[in-house]
């Protein structure tokens, strides 16, 4: 099993535990991809739910320029509802994780 498989598993096992969400493991794998070698950083890999510049980052760069998503109060209150979900004393929140709830929560599979 390549490093990459092991992570979409170790995501799906996130998915599944903290957020209780059975993943669909075709589009998991495809947004793990889409991250590039940002998974394999233990800094990159994560996002901090606390951290605005952060949080700005995810919105400017993933739900703006990824998904083609225009700009809005819609955009933090999805970000806050994922964080949410997500656990805010869960730690380490998976990039890869984030995406996919934030793909889900906007439809927007068909990107990928």
């Amino acid at each position: 099993m390549s490093k990459r498989d092991e992570l979409i598993v170790k995501y799906a096992a996130d998915l599944k535990d903290k957020c209780g969400v059975n993943a669909d493991m075709d589009l998991l794998t495809k947004v793990t991809i889409g991250c590039g070698p940002s998974i394999y950083n233990a800094d990159a890999s994560t996002v901090s739910g606390s951290d605005e510049s952060e949080l700005a980052t995810v919105k400017n760069n993933f739900l703006i320029k990824k998904l083609g998503l225009s700009d809005g109060p819609k955009l933090d209150e999805a970000i806050a509802s994922v964080m949410e979900t997500y656990g805010k004393s869960n730690r380490n929140k998976y990039r890869a994780v984030v995406y996919y709830l934030l793909t889900k929560h906007f439809g927007k599979e068909s990107v990928y």
